[in-house]
């Protein structure tokens, strides 16, 4: 982002330019990783913690964490992008203005979602450890969403279009289910083969319902992996 240089106008439309393809390349690999953590994150949590003392229901109190923190996953990544532009704008005090609401918003929310919630939702008290991840995501799409209109105002429109991201979450839940169906099909297993089972087809299934969408980014990984091997 900090190379672009030249006149107002050609800045602009440059930085928009890498702006919306960058947006589009972490959506691309953000996303499913999102609907992974939300979907299939019993088998990422099993594989990585499952054992000893860690048992199956620690396993599903982690699943409950980690889905709370894909709530602001996607804007988080993406509002890093949108402060990296203002930094090559040579304005570092916008981006700072908004990160500091955002943690104010999380420490605000935070202590809602964590102490008074759970009690109120008639849950235990633990859980309010997914609040906190909650309340961290609300805030990020926050701090994104005042970024992205505030560079918009400067740079002219930016963002994802609503039919790529369509394209990307249809392709994400597809396999999702492919890849739960096969997790329920399977049973009680080792965690760490059944998740390289599930989370592979997860992925292959992602990626090649991408490439039927005829996804420029997929296509353009498929490029990079054909010329890998290819060079092996």
């Amino acid at each position: 982002m900090s190379g672009a240089l030249g006149a107002q106008e050609e800045v602009a439309v440059v930085l928009r330019a890498r702006l919306n393809s960058g947006l589009r390349q972490i959506a691309f690999f953000v996303l499913p990783s999102v609907v992974a953590f939300l979907f299939l994150g019993d088998v990422i949590v099993a594989a990585i913690y499952r054992s000893g003392r860690f048992t199956q229901a620690d396993v599903l109190y982690v699943w409950g964490i980690l889905a709370g923190a894909t709530v602001g996953l996607l804007a988080s990544t993406l509002g890093r992008l949108y402060a990296s532009t203002y930094y090559a704008l040579r304005d570092t005090r916008t981006p700072l203005k908004f990160a500091v609401l955002r943690v104010a918003l999380t420490t605000i929310l935070g202590y809602l979602f964590a102490l008074p919630l759970p009690h109120l939702l008639g849950i235990a008290p633990r859980w309010g450890v997914a609040g906190l991840t909650i309340s961290a995501g609300i805030s990020s799409w926050v701090e994104f969403t005042l970024l992205r209109r505030a560079l918009n105002k400067r740079l002219g429109q930016s963002g994802l279009p609503a039919e790529f991201l369509a394209k990307l979450w249809a392709a994400a839940l597809l396999a999702a289910a492919a890849a739960w169906g096969v997790h329920r099909a399977l049973g009680p297993r080792s965690p760490i083969p059944l998740a390289l089972v599930v989370l592979g087809m997860y992925g292959a299934i992602y990626f090649a319902a991408t490439l039927l969408l005829k996804l420029p980014e997929a296509q353009s990984v498929f490029r990079r992996a054909r010329i890998s091997v290819g060079g092996v």
